[in-house]
């Protein structure tokens, strides 16, 4: 008798712990509903409390249930926001998070009266008619501000002209915030009043509202995703000032963050604990010339390294003494010192060189921290077409060769660190643009297709290029990360999603995000399996951290 009672009171014991600590693993849970919908699976929920520069997200399954886990959400009163394109959150509600209860919030969607403003890049790219040729030229817009702005714009085929002139003249870390002009007379490539200048011109008058107070086509909302796309949780961190444009991200081997801004001369760092934010002022080499940084990235010793882009200089930043040493290009070798937005650092502790790209001129450099003497191969052509290489984005391995993104076409360049020979691979999908990557820990080069929506990667044992095509149409891609358990990611300016990519089996996976966000260089923290990918929300000022749950 008394074994059973014992019996009973531990059995009695272990449910109530197993109760307990359940309800202490969700702090917030709740259900979305809308009157056309009793269960909104997709929708993006958000708590944010009072006073945090923290947001975390989480999304909705298939009977519209939420549920934030308790580990995320600090005790404090929390606003609640939903994000469902087409839907507008009813009320203002708020939750009251206590320590070890399970605060409960269902929420109500309605019928949003004004689509066009929730609308995302990608979606005015369905909307619009047009052949994908015509819509391609917007991928050049996309990054310094949303399309909407044209779209909702009463500009007519000369107005159009006259705005490709003006902005070829601005910097490409411009946004419509923090304009910022290029020196003197330069231009970067654009359209003019030639024939592709005024067909585009003429196109885009008419899917705008230059001629009509109201579109002449019906606006196209993407499904919401589903399934294991909701299995996730998103955590945005605010940075201190809405003018920061975190275009690369990075984490060092403590699980920093570190981050290059596009529009300003700072070095940022921020504690993923804790969200609190530091700013190395970067030294200016160019007074007169636009402000901002570029490529970031972190060598074999953890230094950090960043391209100042129009000031014509790259740097080191010295932890110790939060200081930079910069490098610029001798004016014999360049009159200008060029745009110097790319780097590669990845197998400089090979033969102390760091590989340099002018975005203006498009020479390649190698500089000698032996000797700090700066060498010049000159432009890169082609060796079978004899066309130059508009490389956006260079990429070195192991052995410190050089891997070069021909952003002007479909190619792959790589150059031999010891013979400087150049051999030259084409991607399988014809004017792919790739752009930006990164080469794993295998010597395999990943890539981004920006206009083949898709992820590439070239491998140098077989020489081969292999291809895995996005599923959501205008995503495209600027930048992919693999991990070494087999995953490889991928963001966009146009989707508001990230996509992950299971390299054995070629099926993605995406995830949606809570807001508007305009991503640039992707970061996957692989240390375990899903991995964590960081990303910069280049126009939304904030650093982004994306935990798939399986």
């Amino acid at each position: 008798m008394r074994l059973q009672s014992l019996l009973k009171s531990s059995v009695a014991f272990a449910t109530l712990f197993a109760a307990s600590q359940a309800l202490a693993q969700t702090a917030l849970s709740g259900k979305v509903s809308s009157a056309g919908e009793p269960a909104m699976e997709g929708v993006v929920v958000s708590a944010k409390r009072d006073g945090s520069t923290i947001t975390i997200s989480v999304v909705t399954d298939a009977q519209g249930k939420f549920a934030f886990p308790a580990s995320r959400l600090e005790p404090g009163k929390y606003t609640l926001k939903a994000r469902a394109t087409g839907f507008d959150l009813d009320g203002k509600p708020v939750a009251d998070i206590a320590a070890g209860k399970e605060a409960s919030a269902d929420l109500a969607l309605k019928p949003t009266r004004n689509l066009s403003a929730q609308l995302n890049n990608a979606e005015w790219m369905l909307s619009m008619p047009g052949s994908d040729q015509q819509k391609n030229f917007l991928l050049n817009c996309n990054s310094c501000h949303s399309l909407e702005r044209i779209v909702k714009s009463n500009y007519d085929a000369d107005g159009f002209l006259e705005i490709f002139q003006r902005m070829s003249g601005y910097y490409p870390g411009s946004t419509p915030q923090r304009p910022q002009r290029l020196s003197g007379t330069a231009t970067r490539t654009g359209l003019s009043e030639n024939s592709e200048g005024r067909k585009t011109a003429d196109w885009l008058s008419t899917v705008n509202l230059s001629q009509t107070d109201k579109w002449q086509y019906p606006l196209k909302v993407l499904p919401r995703l589903t399934g294991k796309s909701t299995r996730v949780v998103i955590t945005e961190y605010d940075l201190p000032n809405a003018g920061i444009q975190p275009h690369d991200v990075v984490l060092d081997r403590k699980g920093q963050v570190w981050y290059s801004d596009f529009g300003q001369m700072f070095l940022g760092k921020m504690d993923p604990v804790t969200g609190k934010v530091e700013q190395y002022p970067i030294p200016e080499t160019k007074k007169d010339f636009p402000k901002g940084t570029l490529d970031l990235e972190t060598d074999v010793n953890d230094d950090v390294w960043v391209g100042v882009m129009y000031q014509g200089a790259i740097a080191k930043f010295d932890r110790a003494t939060t200081k930079f040493q910069t490098w610029t290009i001798p004016r014999e070798l360049d009159s200008d010192a060029g745009q110097l937005g790319h780097l590669a650092v990845a197998g400089t502790h090979q033969d102390k060189k760091v590989w340099i790209k002018n975005s203006d001129g498009n020479n390649i450099y190698r500089l000698d921290l032996a000797t700090d003497k700066i060498e010049n191969l000159g432009q890169i052509f082609d060796p079978s077409t004899k066309k130059r290489f508009g490389s956006y984005g260079i990429h070195s391995d192991v052995n410190n060769n050089l891997y070069l993104l021909d952003f002007s076409s479909s190619n792959i360049g790589r150059i031999d660190a010891k013979t400087k020979e150049l051999k030259v691979y084409v991607t399988p999908s014809p004017n792919s643009r790739p752009r930006r990557g990164r080469v794993d820990a295998d010597g395999k080069l990943w890539f981004a297709e920006y206009q083949g929506n898709a992820i590439g990667m070239f491998d140098p044992k077989t020489e081969k290029i292999t291809e895995w095509k996005v599923p959501t149409p205008w995503s495209a891609p600027y930048d992919v990360m693999a991990g070494k358990n087999g995953e490889a990611w991928t963001g966009s300016m146009l989707t508001d999603r990230v996509a992950r990519l299971d390299t054995a089996s070629g099926q993605y996976v995406e995830y949606p995000l809570p807001r508007s966000t305009n991503i640039r260089r992707v970061y996957v923290d692989d240390a375990k399996k899903p991995g964590t990918l960081w990303i910069g929300n280049n126009h939304g000022a904030s650093i982004v951290k994306v935990e798939p749950l399986e």
